[in-house]
């Protein structure tokens, strides 16, 4: 069962930051593709989009695209 109780301290209304890794490189020219969430191509092959979003409709929308362009997702963390 979840709680409804809120674990953080900061505003609830503010953006949240998450980090999305997905397998192999996306080049920059996607960032507006994605909101302008940061992109971060890492030595171990990988890319992270990094940034604020907004609210959970926002993370799907955003993971909406990772999947409409056959990307594999590796992981999602809040930040």
């Amino acid at each position: 069962m979840m709680s409804d109780r809120r674990t953080s301290t900061t505003d609830p209304d503010a953006p949240r930051i998450y980090q999305i890794r997905l397998e192999g490189h996306l080049s920059q020219q996607w960032t507006g593709w994605f909101d302008g969430l940061a992109i971060t191509q890492t030595a171990e092959g990988d890319t992270l989009l990094t940034g604020p979003v907004i609210d959970q409709a926002a993370l799907h929308g955003v993971l909406k695209k990772v999947r409409d362009l056959g990307l594999t997702l590796i992981s999602v963390n809040l930040q």
